[in-house]
């Protein structure tokens, strides 16, 4: 979407790349935190939610832009594990010789709630990573659940499909305006466009549902 927009408007955007939720110094939280300077940021509703809470946000400026599901990929030309249900998802996962999720958001719910929740936690554990899908494109891993946005298009694997709707999580994607920031009306103008029907193309190709402009 960044170049349609730039070029519309005549706005440069800088993209900072980081985390949702979670630990360490690259959490968008974490980043702001120490002085790195935003006017947008884009991120899981619960994420903003948190920064929110923090007082980081300007007032009402808060819109959610899209959602998508959990999904699995594997290695491109790699057997397709059937994961039509739960106990054929928990069993492939179970098989499987190495995992990867995130460490974020969606990474949380399956570790704190998910995997507990079907008993496999502890089997899990030793085989599992948060490096993410392009170490099943490498062929260094053997399935990566993550975002349906975050494994579409990736060259190197093959998406295999979504997680059953019994244990599913549907992340939502939210940008808000960062209190304080020195560029009020452009920050504005990206939000708008964001939200509008301009980006609904670009938001679907991505895996994702968009949530405002009908």
């Amino acid at each position: 979407m960044l170049p349609e927009f730039e070029k519309s408007s005549g706005i440069s955007v800088e993209v900072i790349v980081g985390k949702s939720q979670g630990a360490g110094p690259d959490t968008i939280s974490a980043q702001l935190g120490r002085g790195v300077a935003a006017d947008v940021v884009i991120l899981s509703r619960e994420g903003l939610n948190d920064l929110m809470a923090d007082n980081r946000i300007a007032a009402h400026s808060d819109i959610d832009l899209a959602k998508t599901p959990l999904g699995l990929a594997v290695h491109a030309g790699a057997p397709k594990p059937d994961i039509g249900t739960v106990e054929a998802f928990k069993t492939a996962l179970l098989a499987a010789k190495s995992i990867t999720y995130p460490s974020s958001t969606t990474g949380i719910y399956m570790a704190n709630t998910l995997f507990p929740k079907l008993g496999i936690a502890g089997a899990l554990a030793s085989k599992s990573s948060n490096v993410g899908v392009a170490a099943v494109a490498k062929g260094d891993v053997e399935i990566a659940i993550q975002p349906v946005s975050e494994l579409l298009h990736v060259p190197g694997t093959d998406f295999v499909g979504t997680l059953p709707k019994e244990i599913q999580y549907i992340s939502v994607f939210s940008a808000a305006l960062v209190a304080g920031s020195a560029n009020v009306s452009q920050a504005g103008k990206l939000l708008t466009y964001l939200g509008s029907a301009k980006a609904k193309d670009a938001i679907r190709n991505s895996g994702m549902q968009p949530l405002l402009a009908p």
